[in-house]
């Protein structure tokens, strides 16, 4: 399983956004970034540098990551559009990666597509040589991605305030109300996959910290996921008790996550897979 380092708390939302869905696409093809780089225009580094957040990645690097892993660039590309404005420039210039993609630096000095000389830029910098343009189908494309953000910040703020770069990727179906513990009492699980990931709709959690005694909804998800993953742990009561730690310890090691027994955000990506 893919260990992303956590994004510089400085990183833009906007950007913060689109990186996090182009990594969650990456780890579900289960391609390596040797692979992407051999089946795309992009070399490794590059995509290296747009996954960990250190280079916007361009459209048409967006568009190549979609293709090869058989998905619609739609949704992709509109959080391009709306993250090039965070970087302070639109996306239709190129960047330095889209240049060497495109042939590179000529010898007279003139970059791939360019009709005169300039340049090139330092790292971060802006264009000047790139005139800006705004067609009403982009600005119409920029608009709904815009609402699409908006609609995403809303639910981050309800749920949670921002804490790393693995955005909640489930909502359960029905709110299963306050839990109250009744000894002796089980929880059913029906556990199924929506939006991409597992869910059992006891907890929309992807951050919940699960210790020894914890007790709630966020105990009895996990607990569903560990069963539907044939790692036994118990009664599914809601109490994380002596069965579920060993149960979680068994998945983490499974996982190859440290094997501490508690139910932690990168626990809870896996067993969300």
């Amino acid at each position: 399983m893919s260990r992303w380092k956590e994004l510089p708390a400085s990183t833009d939302q906007r950007t913060r956004q689109l990186v996090t869905q182009l990594r969650r696409l990456k780890d579900h093809s289960g391609l390596s970034l040797a692979t992407l780089a051999a089946r795309t225009a992009y070399s490794k580094s590059s995509w290296e540098r747009y996954l960990n957040g250190k280079k916007l990645p361009p459209r048409a690097a967006v568009e190549s990551l979609a293709r090869v892993c058989g998905t619609d660039p739609t949704r992709l590309l509109a959080l391009q559009e709306v993250a090039a404005e965070g970087w302070g420039w639109e996306s239709g210039a190129k960047t330095e990666t889209e240049v060497e993609a495109a042939g590179g630096v000529g010898a007279a000095g003139l970059r791939a597509g360019d009709t005169e000389p300039g340049p090139v830029r330092a790292e971060g910098a802006r264009p000047e040589n790139v005139r800006r343009r705004r067609s009403p189908t982009r600005t119409a494309v920029l608009a709904t991605a815009a609402l699409l953000i908006a609609a995403l910040a809303a639910r981050l703020l309800i749920s949670r305030p921002w804490q790393d770069d693995t955005p909640p990727a489930v909502q359960p179906s029905a709110s299963p109300g306050a839990f109250v513990h009744e000894p002796g009492k089980a929880f059913d699980c029906r556990v199924h996959r929506a939006h991409g990931v597992l869910t059992a709709d006891r907890s929309a959690t992807t951050q919940a910290i699960l210790a020894n005694g914890t007790s709630g909804w966020g105990v009895v998800e996990a607990q569903c996921l560990l069963r539907h993953r044939g790692f036994d742990p118990g009664a599914v009561d809601g109490i994380v008790g002596e069965n579920t730690i060993r149960a979680v310890k068994r998945f983490q090691t499974k996982s190859g996550l440290p094997a501490d027994g508690i139910v932690g955000p990168d626990t809870w990506e896996a067993l969300r897979r």
